[in-house]
């Protein structure tokens, strides 16, 4: 437990918008940030175990301050923290594919909306625990060095047979334009004109 509390401790220490928010309202209120922070997880935490739009809840729990801090990472020189939300974004397309083929039997379990959830905040917590590096490194990374050269091979044989559809519609299209435009006479044309 008190690693837990350490834990806890150590991520209201960091800087970033949520500590920052915390720290506005401490100054405001005169309420500690850790009961502040305390007292909004269990806010939240009933709202997605009990509340109406718990989906929508958890999908902007998982989207937007992922969203913000890949932001951050973009625009700061260093290449960590790129990699850092490269791998969050990774493992989250890959939940999200997995969820749309079990969402209709999953949805049907209580408290599913709490456990993905804590499975997005997981994914995107700081330091070495982090859920996304530890899953990218111990199942999606051996998975993609095993079938990536076949996976390649596919990819490239599909854009190879795209681009010759898009080249035979574009054929298609500017034959039948060319004779579309044979049908007009020059003596429709100028008629045309006169009115």
């Amino acid at each position: 437990m008190d690693g837990l509390r350490q834990r806890f401790e150590h991520l209201l220490e960091q800087r970033n918008l949520v500590t920052e928010a915390l720290g506005a309202l401490e100054a405001k209120t005169g309420v500690d940030k850790r009961y502040l922070a305390a007292g909004a997880a269990t806010l939240l935490s009933l709202y997605l175990l009990f509340g109406f739009g718990a989906s929508l809840l958890c999908n902007v729990i998982g989207f937007v301050y992922p969203a913000y801090a890949s932001i951050k990472a973009i625009e700061s020189p260093s290449k960590e923290d790129d990699t850092v939300w490269l791998t969050y974004w990774v493992v989250y397309g890959l939940f999200g594919l997995a969820e749309f083929f079990s969402d209709l039997l999953l949805s049907w379990f209580p408290f599913y909306y709490a456990g993905k959830c804590a499975f997005l905040l997981f994914c995107m917590i700081p330091g070495p625990w982090n859920g996304a590096h530890m899953l990218y490194h111990r199942a999606i990374r051996p998975l993609f060095l095993k079938h990536h050269e076949a996976v390649d091979s596919v990819v490239r044989d599909f854009s190879g047979r795209a681009l010759d559809v898009a080249a035979g519609i574009t054929r298609d299209v500017l034959q039948t334009l060319a004779r579309g435009r044979a049908l007009v006479t020059p003596a429709a044309a100028l008629g045309a004109e006169r009115t």
